[in-house]
């Protein structure tokens, strides 16, 4: 960003938060609305499922879902879907299995919720503990089968271990076995490439990877697809993320793709060669302390991202541009100390704005968002945690 985009933004951002106090978060919505529009664009002509774990505020869940190209969303709890159910989403689809006793019972219970949610299975055993759960008689149940997409060449692992369902002999067995349970149904299938969205594409090898990958990915998708279809009427494939959605929306027999972090734009996508969401969140913490010549010492700061722990997953200094965090003491769980010629120009309570590694896990620090429009904050609206909900 020029020195002085950079200018104009804080200035902007500093006066549309004046009457508040850190430390706050916000999110630019014109931003936010541009990466919506180029998330649908790089979907093409498939509908975008919208990742809930990536956006963590319902008032915004919501919002999304109106706009054209986006259809549902992809839970990562069955309590957090089970409330999202009872707030009005008819289209809920679960990301991971859950061995959640209580909210399974509900579904069993209530017919509307059975209607709303499709669970996630990927193993017989699975199916054993719903079957316990649930009990007799209980509402018809809809699943969701996750296929194991990581690519293993020469016996490398690339990928995330999710499933163990990885070929179209396993597929079919567990379809027949669903079939075979009275109360279950088999709905849609499931390929999150985390090779391809979740691995920056900068560096020619990369870029071959992902290729081979999205290539095995295709043939094996399309066989697995092939086996299953005597077992099961499919009413979704769902494919990919953010950070794969023009590979995954060409896939074979894929129906739609799911993202959720690019609405966000967080750090982790800067590297990323083929897109670049605008960043749309924020957060800024005052300036306490001036420890010696270009040096500021913020409060808090310490709110690292899931995954594997490195200067990757802290959040970064991102106006005034120019400071960084002192390698040697990292983000603080009170107090994160910063360096910088900028920081000679910055008093006690000033406020320096951050981005977060990743998307909307900075939602479980804030108990609300300020929706930025301009230089105004046109409304506050609560996050997860806001509305006395932590789904893990």
């Amino acid at each position: 960003m020029a020195a002085g985009d950079a200018h104009d933004l804080r200035a902007r951002y500093d006066a549309a938060t004046a009457d508040l106090e850190p430390p706050l978060a916000i999110i630019d919505m014109a931003a936010f609305r541009a990466n919506a529009d180029d998330l649908v664009r790089r979907a093409g002509d498939t509908p975008v499922r919208l990742a809930s774990k990536s956006v963590r505020v319902r008032s915004l869940l919501e919002a999304v879902l109106q706009r054209p190209g986006f259809g549902g969303v992809l839970a990562y709890s069955l309590a957090e879907a089970v409330w999202l159910a009872d707030h009005g989403v008819d289209d809920i689809v679960m990301g991971y299995p859950s061995v959640d006793r209580p909210s399974l019972r509900r579904i069993a219970d209530e017919e509307s919720l059975a209607a709303a949610i499709t669970l996630c299975v990927d193993d017989v055993g699975q199916l054993d503990f719903l079957t316990a759960v649930l009990g007799p008689g209980h509402a018809v149940v809809r699943l969701c089968m996750d296929i194991d997409t990581s690519w293993r060449p020469l016996g490398l692992y690339v990928g995330a271990r999710r499933s163990p369902v990885r070929s179209p002999a396993q597929a079919s067995e567990l379809a027949q076995e669903i079939k075979r349970r009275p109360g279950f149904r088999l709905v849609g299938v499931m390929t999150y490439e985390a090779q391809i969205a979740g691995i920056p594409d900068a560096g020619a090898a990369v870029r071959w990877m992902k290729s081979r990958s999205a290539r095995e990915i295709d043939r094996r998708r399309r066989r697995v697809l092939d086996a299953i279809s005597s077992d099961a009427d499919l009413e979704f494939v769902n494919a990919g993320g953010t950070g794969s959605l023009e590979v995954s929306a060409a896939g074979d027999g894929v129906t739609e793709v799911t993202a959720g972090s690019g609405l966000f734009g967080p750090t982790l996508f800067d590297q990323y060669r083929t897109f670049r969401p605008v960043p749309a969140v924020a957060f800024a913490l005052p300036v306490l302390r001036r420890p010696g010549p270009r040096t500021v010492t913020v409060a808090g700061g310490g709110y690292p991202a899931s995954g594997p722990a490195g200067w990757s997953r802290l959040p970064t200094p991102y106006l005034p541009p120019g400071l960084r965090v002192l390698r040697t003491e990292g983000a603080g769980e009170v107090q994160t100390p910063l360096r910088g010629r900028e920081a000679d120009a910055l008093s006690l309570g000033s406020r320096v704005w951050f981005r977060p590694a990743k998307a909307a896990e900075i939602c479980e620090r804030f108990l609300s968002v300020h929706l930025v429009e301009g230089d105004r904050v046109v409304a506050t609206v609560p996050t997860y945690r806001g509305e006395s909900r932590a789904f893990g």
